[in-house]
């Protein structure tokens, strides 16, 4: 899409913002439509709703769910909870982080920034405790992952959008 194209910030608001809807509905529906929440729509988002920018950016960055920035083509978010630890999610974390290149959680860690095309989340509880280690990969659930099988989905994954490790 063109520049002469692009949707504004009000024009993403007001198709979203209808009367009874709360912020988090928005914002879902937001990123839904668009994958993030940019930055830019922050204050037409509080206007709309009476808010200040700080309510509204307070939650944005509350939920670890929503995202300011376009997701990585290949995002794995690996389960760091206790049944999943219990069961080596660690040596598999040391494993992905080998393999990929990249950092858990480096979007929070300015030292180690996150690879380009791939990030790496930790994530607490997946739902599939008594199929330890799970992850998810692009939001597909896998259960059950040793390190070849992380290898086989990475590699799937990563021709499908075309990143390179």
């Amino acid at each position: 899409m063109d520049d002469s194209q692009a949707i504004t910030p009000d024009q993403i608001v007001q198709r979203h913002a209808q009367p009874g809807r709360s912020l988090i509905a928005i914002l879902h529906a937001i990123q839904d439509e668009l994958g993030y929440v940019p930055p830019d729509t922050v204050p037409a988002l509080a206007r709309s709703l009476n808010l200040s920018r700080a309510e509204v950016h307070g939650v944005i960055t509350y939920y670890h769910h929503f995202r300011t920035e376009p997701a990585a083509a290949v995002t794995v978010q690996l389960c760091r909870a206790e049944a999943c630890r219990s069961m080596g999610t660690e040596a598999l974390a040391q494993h992905v982080e080998a393999r990929t290149g990249c950092r858990f959680d480096a979007h929070h860690d300015h030292d180690h920034p996150p690879h380009e095309g791939v990030e790496l989340q930790s994530v607490y509880c997946l739902g599939q405790c008594a199929l330890s280690p799970a992850l998810m990969i692009n939001g597909t659930l896998h259960a059950k992952v040793t390190p070849q099988k992380f290898d086989a989905l990475f590699s799937a994954a990563s021709k499908c959008v075309e990143v390179t490790a």
